[in-house]
């Protein structure tokens, strides 16, 4: 074949296209109902049931409405448990309003911080780019969100409710972004002019007023403090405060900050496995006590360590790419679901580590595994399918629950929230090394 696509191939392509009856029917079909419902398994629901033989209870799906707090939903998902246990109640919402408010001004000072620091780097250089392209976006990592609660702790959801705005970030992200870009023009200006940090930070204080002005308009204030009545499932009441988030945190959540760590699961030839890692300019809190880190860990550590923590009655955070070979209408992440290969007549064969390195998958998306279906096999329990709460609603899945087979899971799942005390000791002492420093764009620096 020359350069340039000829007549003579098109031709070819065709008549081959032709050959086979088959194709036409795919097309029939996928021109018609698009390719996912064409490919959609008639076999897959019958094959991947709700049922599970490990199932914690979590409380009712949420939803994070036409916003990208899947990472916020998820962790706070994790955390209402705790409430939910301490107060006999049915079922709480942490408010993911509040954890926003806090997330997008650390995040515009972190933003304005890492521009003062890269100064003397060319406009054009890439790192400055990469810190332009996307200043303050919903996505985040398990680390930037303990950062935050350790800082401003939680509040129950009816404390902070949502807004027109919480519940559709787009514009927010949009006119806080527009501000941002001109903070790091005027103060790059200001340091090709002479300035001296200290006279940047004393700008940076009033761009970031006008930062903290706009979320309160978009998203109200957060409170100090407050009082929250509520009813157990035996009707008794409680009235509980005044109190200060961080108060509410630690006496009703109770979670041990330090402890809750994430490992990631990237088989690429460049992250050796039993290494931390970090990635340049990932965070959120300036000064605060967790810096994103994580321990690279085989697949079947991750999913032991899973294990354990379910039967123990905890849930697991984690961070995949959910829009691979997925459905979301009645709740299937697994590898039969759609059978793209036999629509397509062509194979995927790519693995999870080409994948990364070639730029095809990377997190996209968090929920939280509530459940897990093990089977005995050469007296070992191996995992078949797990159970996964979204934070799409009730009306995607199975009330907004998903099932996960273990393929699936091996091949999409990149990052998991994991109590070290489930660790072994190596693990352990893993976790407890320097960090290896990844460039920013490194996938393991996506946001979920």
């Amino acid at each position: 074949m020359n350069q340039s696509i000829g007549f003579e191939d098109i031709l070819i392509f065709e008549q081959t296209f032709d050959a086979s009856p088959l194709n036409r029917v795919a097309e029939n079909a996928v021109t018609r109902v698009g390719i996912g419902e064409a490919a959609v398994s008639h076999d897959a629901p019958a094959i991947n049931q709700h049922e599970f033989s490990i199932d914690v209870e979590s409380g009712k799906v949420t939803d994070q409405k036409r916003s990208g707090r899947c990472w916020m939903f998820a962790a706070l998902n994790v955390m209402r448990v705790e409430i939910m246990k301490k107060l006999n109640l049915d079922n709480m919402e942490l408010s993911q309003n509040y954890t926003l408010f806090w997330d997008k001004l650390e995040k515009s000072n972190y933003f304005l911080e890492n521009i003062i620091e890269t100064a003397d780097l060319p406009l054009k250089s890439r790192e400055v780019a990469w810190l332009l392209k996307d200043p303050v976006g919903d996505g985040g990592q398990w680390d930037m969100f303990r950062s935050i609660i350790a800082k401003y702790g939680v509040v129950p959801k009816d404390k902070m409710p949502e807004t027109a705005v919480s519940s559709d970030t787009a514009l927010l992200k949009k006119y806080i972004t527009l501000k941002l870009r001109e903070f790091a023009m005027k103060l790059r200006q200001a340091h090709e002019a002479g300035e001296d940090d200290e006279k940047l930070r004393d700008m940076k204080d009033d761009m970031m007023e006008t930062i903290y002005r706009i979320l309160v308009i978009s998203l109200g204030k957060p409170p100090a403090s407050f009082t929250w009545e509520v009813r157990d499932k035996e009707k008794n009441f409680y009235r509980i405060g005044p109190v200060t988030p961080q108060k509410f945190y630690q006496e009703y959540v109770g979670l041990n900050l330090d402890d809750l760590v994430t490992a990631i699961n990237a088989p690429t030839a460049d992250k050796p496995f039993g290494r931390t890692y970090t990635v340049k300019y990932l965070g959120s809190v300036r000064g605060g006590e967790y810096p994103v880190k994580y321990l690279n860990l085989p697949m079947e550590d991750l999913k032991d360590i899973a294990i354990r923590q379910l039967k123990d009655g905890r849930l697991v955070w984690f961070g995949s790419d959910v829009s691979q070979f997925s459905e979301k209408k009645d709740g299937f992440l697994t590898m039969d679901v759609l059978e793209i290969d036999k629509l397509f007549s062509t194979e995927f064969p790519m693995t999870k580590a080409e994948r990364l390195d070639y730029g095809e998958s990377l997190m996209t998306h968090a929920m939280v595994i509530t459940g897990v279906d093990l089977v005995e096999k050469d007296g070992k329990e191996i995992p078949v399918k797990w159970k996964v709460e979204n934070s799409w609603g009730e009306d995607r899945g199975n009330k907004g629950y998903y099932v996960m087979d273990d393929a699936w899971f091996s091949e999409f799942a990149y990052q998991i929230l994991l109590d070290k005390k489930y660790f072994s000791d190596e693990q352990r002492e893993a976790f407890e090394t320097e960090p290896i420093v990844l460039d920013p764009w490194d996938p393991m620096g996506s946001l979920a």
